[in-house]
Parts: structure tokens; C-alpha cells; sequence
């Protein structure tokens, strides 16, 4: 905690650090509200935090009691928060077993190993399509196309392989994202067809003398999107000066999107990492999948194909891919707070109960869904599905209505284990460690410049659930500290017991 903050800040953090364990030390039952109170006006007052809004929302759900309230009814950017919402919403439409399904159509005819025809891609918004959800191997996911192949004695294509549907018509990036974000792979777009959750891996090594090409090599795709090199190889910096700049590499597209262009230089013996997003996601879904059949021994000849091979000839499916269940899917999405697949579950809830994975149909389906939970428009503007939109808003209490609507959902179990876990895991693991929120605490961050946000469940030294929105807008001072306060409060909330009512879950059930 800096200097900034007041002394009461300062020794109440001090008393939540227990080593992760409750306070053996008696408290007063009746002190933790005021303590919590007094905290939060201690902290505001502070002259750091004059030009900056803070929503701050802490609820006892067991008695329905308002712990702490401050601006809980004004609007704020809550970043990532807005995954809590989009979680929500899709558990509640969709149910924890749901699977995105894309159906592989064969369209023309098959004479002996040859297939002449189209090979028909018809996505669904599938997001676990990625190294992180397929073992390290994105491509594995097509593994089902080649057994289906090879069981129809299919070894050469001759036609096409191609995307079919258009199941996610409109825009493929979020209302309002930031355009200079583009390249990066937490800014990518998505579509029906995602490959890799959007991302794309440059290995960038330098050559063996001073002015030598670097080498690029891609993944998960080894020849798609066209790389253009314009770095070069440069000698190493004499030994002793540490003022001089080390080389350097980064990855940018052209003008209209299509060629990645690597510039800047390598010292001799160096090599770089890089992260760009593919910009044009069917085209990456069916590079690689084009690049898997190469692998297999099925060979695609491309031709134009003439209305006889195609217009009478009925769709045949091959076989239909399947995703891992949607539960499996939302810890990826919430605890990384990974944000194309954020999207796809915005847009797949409307698909799969409207029939339009448009944004229009998205925010629509959201907003019902909202309204049921007694969150109105007054209370949210529901842009897109991950809080990259800076025009996306929300109130603490609309926040805090959604975590109450999902502790009490069937489906309550299924989004608590989603969400981060203090010290252990995901956007928090490395905050809260040594106090009793480690372990016991599961929120949701987010993050944008001028906003963090905290929102999630703590468990108290008396067994108590509590509910929490903490929204920070419009500060000047390191978002580490906004983090600083809003790890006190929760601490403090886990390391005391809450007193009154009866206790709503054993403090084990907070961690795992």
C-alpha cells in the first residue's frame, strides 16, 4: 500500500494478512460492517483517488443487507467484467452441456478414391478449436474429418474445401473495439469458423552473419497468412554498454490486411516470439484445415467446378465436429478472460435461440435475459460479449444482480468454478496471496485504460457468502493500485466473520 492511502488502510491490510488462514485472534462479530464502512471512506477520501470514480457494491445475499455502497447505481466501464454477464447469460440459455456443432458436407459425387465435388465447412461459432482447449494441437480437432475420409475411401478432393453458412453475419470485430488493436491477439476477430482462438505464433530467429534475412516460422499454421520479411540480422552489442538498445523485431499486416509484415533486426544468436491475430478467421480455420488433409494424404485439387457437379447433387453429411461442453469451455473463457471466445458465447446464445448469431440478435437476447434478473436498460449498455467496447457500461448493483441470479441457479456451481481463484489461478492468481481470500475468493477482473473491475464471491471467516462489484473508472495512478484497494477489501471480508443470519456454506466450499 503506498503513502497515499491512509494509516486505517494500511493496518487493515496488515491484520488481513494471516497466512491464508482466519485470524485465531476474537473479533467482534458486530465490527466487520463498520470496519468495511470505515475502509472504503478511509480509502476514498485519500487524495489519489480525486479525480477517479469508484462503483463499489458489497452484499450479504443470505439477508439481503447492503454491506457497503458507494455510487452502486451509476454507470461504469466494467472491461472484463462484462464476461461475468456473457457467462451468465449463456449458462442460462444454454445449459452447461450444450456443444457447438459443425457439420462437414460433402457436395458432388465420389468415383472410386477421387471425390469431385465441394467439401462444405459449416461453423457454428465453435470456439475450443485452439491449442489451449486441444492438447496442444489445435489441428486435432479435424482429426474426425480424416477418420470420416479414410472411411469412405476418400483420398484426393477434386473441387473445393470451403466455408459454408454465414451463421455470424455482420461485423467481425466488437461494436466500438479499438481499431489500433486489430493486430493484437487479444483484439482478433471472429467468426462462424475461429482457429486458435484467433492467434497466430511467429518464431523469428536471426541469421548467422550481420545483414542476413531473419527466418519467420508460423504457427499453428506453417504456410497461412503470406509473411513478408523486411528485418535483418545484426552484429551483438559490444560487451559493456548497457545503454545502447537491444534489437528488436514486431509484426504488423499491410494496408488492406492480408500480409504480415515482420520488421526491425536480430542480434546474431537471437531469436523472438511473436503474437499477432489472424485478421480474416474462415480463411485461417480453413488454411489449417487444408493443411491437415495435406498431412493425411488427401490431396485437394482445386478446379471450378460446373453447375452439373454441384446444383442437383444433395448435401451429404460427412460427419459433425463437436466441441467439449460449454461448462469446459466457460473456465477457458473466464478465468484468461479470453476474449474471442467471450464473443462467440455472445453471439452463439442468440444463434442457438433466435436462429441470427448477428450482434443485434446478441444484445437483444441479453437484454431479456437481464430484464429477467431485474437489470434494466437504465442499468447496462450490453455492447458485445467481453468488454473490449468502450461503450459498454454497468452499474455495481446490475453486477452484483447477476452473481445473486447465478448463486442461486441450477447452473450456480458450474459458474463459480469458472470464475479466477484468489492466488491460485487465472486474471488472479498472483493477488491475494498470503491472506484468507487465497484460495476462498473467485472474481473476475477487467481491465481497459482508466478502468479495473472486480466482481465475484468471498466466503467469510463464518462460513457467509458475500457478493462484491468493485468498478474503478477514470483514475491517473497505476491500475496496481485500484488492485490494492479492491485486494484489501475482499481480504478483509474473508478474514472476519460477518455475525447475524445463519452461515450459508462452509468456508472449504470457497476453494478447491
Amino acid at each position: 500500500m503506498t503513502r497515499r492511502l491512509l494509516p486505517v488502510a494500511l493496518l487493515l491490510l496488515a491484520a488481513c494478512r494471516t497466512g491464508g488462514r482466519p485470524s485465531t485472534a476474537p473479533a467482534p462479530v458486530t465490527s466487520t460492517r463498520a470496519m468495511v464502512q470505515q475502509t472504503v471512506d478511509s480509502v476514498l477520501r485519500a487524495p489519489m483517488w480525486r479525480n477517479a470514480r469508484w462503483g463499489i457494491l458489497i452484499v450479504d445475499p443470505a439477508t439481503g443487507d447492503t454491506l457497503v455502497s458507494h455510487d452502486a447505481d451509476r454507470l461504469f466501464m466494467p472491461a472484463s467484467n462484462q464476461k461475468l454477464l456473457t457467462g451468465a447469460i449463456a449458462l442460462n440459455r444454454l445449459g452447461p452441456d450444450y456443444r457447438w456443432r459443425t457439420p462437414i458436407l460433402l457436395q458432388g459425387t465420389q468415383t472410386g478414391a477421387v471425390f469431385r465435388g465441394r467439401v462444405l465447412v459449416q461453423g457454428s461459432g465453435d470456439p475450443s478449436v485452439s491449442d489451449a482447449m486441444r492438447g496442444g494441437r489445435a489441428a486435432s480437432a479435424f482429426d474426425p474429418i480424416v477418420q470420416a475420409l479414410r472411411a469412405r475411401g476418400i483420398t484426393q478432393v477434386v473441387g473445393s474445401v470451403e466455408p459454408f453458412g454465414d451463421a455470424m453475419p455482420g461485423l467481425t470485430t466488437g461494436y466500438g473495439w479499438a481499431w489500433d488493436d486489430f493486430d493484437a491477439g487479444y483484439s482478433a476477430a471472429i467468426d462462424e469458423l475461429l482457429y486458435n482462438e484467433g492467434e497466430l505464433y511467429l518464431r523469428v530467429r536471426a541469421g548467422a552473419k550481420s545483414g542476413d534475412a531473419v527466418t519467420v516460422e508460423r504457427a499453428p499454421t506453417r504456410g497461412y497468412p503470406p509473411v513478408r520479411v523486411d528485418a535483418r540480422t545484426v552484429a551483438k552489442a559490444a560487451p559493456g554498454n548497457g545503454t545502447a538498445r537491444p534489437p528488436r523485431v514486431q509484426a504488423s499486416y499491410d494496408s488492406i490486411g492480408h500480409t504480415v509484415i515482420v520488421s526491425g533486426a536480430l542480434a546474431i544468436g537471437d531469436s523472438a516470439r511473436l503474437t499477432i491475430a489472424y485478421r480474416h478467421p474462415n480463411d485461417a480455420f480453413m488454411a489449417a484445415l487444408h493443411e491437415t488433409l495435406a498431412d493425411a494424404g488427401v490431396q485437394v485439387t482445386a478446379t471450378a467446378l460446373t453447375a452439373v457437379d454441384t446444383a442437383t447433387r444433395r448435401l451429404d453429411t460427412l460427419v459433425v465436429l463437436e466441441s467439449p461442453r460449454l461448462a469446459d469451455v466457460l473456465k477457458r473463457m473466464e478465468k484468461p478472460s479470453q476474449n474471442q471466445m467471450a464473443e462467440l458465447f455472445f453471439r452463439t446464445t442468440a444463434l442457438a435461440t433466435t436462429g441470427s448469431g448477428s450482434t443485434d440478435s446478441a444484445q437483444a437476447v441479453g437484454a431479456r435475459t437481464l430484464a429477467e434478473w431485474g437489470i434494466d436498460a437504465q442499468d447496462i449498455a450490453y455492447r458485445d460479449g467481453s468488454g473490449l467496447s468502450r461503450h459498454d457500461y454497468v452499474t455495481p448493483r446490475a453486477v452484483v444482480k447477476v452473481l445473486e441470479a447465478m448463486r442461486t441457479s441450477p447452473h450456480a456451481a458450474v459458474f463459480r468454478e469458472s470464475l479466477p481463484i484468489a492466488g491460485v489461478d487465472g486474471t488472479i492468481g498472483s493477488r491475494m496471496r498470503g491472506t484468507p481470500a487465497q484460495g476462498n475468493a473467485r472474481a473476475k477482473t477487467g481491465t481497459l485504460d482508466k478502468t479495473r473491475s472486480l466482481s465475484g464471491y468471498v466466503t467469510t471467516a463464518d462460513g457467509r457468502t458475500v457478493l462484491f462489484s468493485l468498478l474503478c473508472n477514470n483514475f491517473t495512478v497505476p491500475n496496481r493500485e485500484v488492485e490494492r484497494v479492491q485486494d484489501l477489501l475482499v481480504a478483509m471480508l474473508a478474514s472476519r466473520p460477518l455475525g447475524g443470519g445463519e452461515a450459508i456454506g462452509a468456508r472449504a466450499s470457497g476453494s478447491r
